[in-house]
């Protein structure tokens, strides 16, 4: 296998929302925010759902990957619940290995409520569900010694358990890729992040406020520096001003396309992960690997969700 996924197996519920419903509600716009099924529940009553996808941040850029042809798979935790049989069909239909072996579970399978606003910006309330209690046992060596590499997300890493998964995977992969996924979670895990970029991962993933929050950076310039001195390949999303690689010393950038019609940015960086990391396994130069991640990125936020 090329590329083993492993996040958050989430099922995302899109709804389209006025930037009046975030005030109300104390939600910070183009944020990610953790909330018990209670207030998921509460959050929802009063909305149309516009569509219902198997998701995940991970989980979207393994799609990607497979519809442009790579053989892929992922891992994450969901319940033996209907939800969760909808999430490994939904993935399935993708032509994505699916490698977790459902359990009945005493929590229902993840969901996340994808709010998104007029001016097209996403803000997320995530109910983790079982997802989040992904554990060592539930990542099977032999799936991560077969893969050439591994691909995890940020928004999966917590203490106790999770960060068990996460340390096993890491272990016994031959590379290690990672989303830094959300300002929220840098923030939240700053210390932890900063470890793993400098000494754990090969390969990490990015947006500038991402990347700037982690090393507490005045400018772009910081970023730069930091990325040429640890000597790991970063890769920058930079909205409108493109996205930006740094690898071994070596800068490269590539424009992005401007008079978009930009509906939806949900899917923005997990498909542009996708297009990226295609790129990587086929042996596309570097600036073509970019150019990749930028075309699929264009796609996805000229429609509603983050599958193709």
């Amino acid at each position: 296998m090329k590329i083993l996924g492993i996040g958050n197996a989430i099922v995302d519920v899109l709804c389209k929302v006025s930037d009046d419903f975030l005030t109300k509600n104390s939600l910070k716009k183009s944020t990610m925010k953790l909330v018990d099924e209670t207030e998921f529940r509460r959050l929802l009553s009063s909305l149309k759902i516009e569509e219902t996808i198997s998701g995940g941040s991970v989980a979207n850029s393994i799609v990607g990957l497979s519809q442009l042809g790579n053989k892929v798979g992922f891992l994450g935790k969901v319940n033996n619940d209907e939800l969760g049989q909808k999430y490994e069909d939904g993935l399935k239909k993708e032509n994505v290995k699916y490698l977790y072996n459902k359990k009945n579970e005493s929590t229902p399978t993840g969901s996340c409520l994808i709010l998104i606003t007029p001016d097209s910006e996403r803000t997320m309330c995530t109910f983790l569900g079982v997802a989040g209690k992904i554990n060592d046992k539930d990542i099977e060596e032999n799936y991560i010694k077969n893969s050439d590499l591994i691909f995890l997300e940020g928004y999966l890493w917590d203490e106790g358990e999770p960060k068990k998964a996460f340390d096993k995977a890491i272990t016994f992969s031959k590379k290690t890729v990672m989303s830094l996924s959300d300002l929220f979670c840098v923030e939240r895990h700053k210390t932890h992040f900063l470890d793993l970029v400098k000494n754990k991962l090969d390969m990490i993933f990015a947006n500038e406020q991402e990347i700037t929050s982690l090393i507490d950076a005045q400018s772009f310039e910081e970023v730069i520096s930091f990325a040429k001195q640890i000597k790991k390949k970063i890769i920058i999303t930079r909205g409108d001003k493109g996205a930006v690689s740094i690898n071994e010393g070596k800068l490269e950038q590539c424009d992005a396309k401007k008079k978009l019609k930009i509906i939806d940015l949900t899917g923005a960086g997990d498909l542009f992960a996708a297009g990226y990391l295609h790129g990587v396994i086929n042996d596309l130069s570097e600036k073509e690997c970019l150019i990749k991640g930028t075309e699929l990125s264009e796609k996805i936020i000229q429609k509603i969700g983050a599958r193709i």
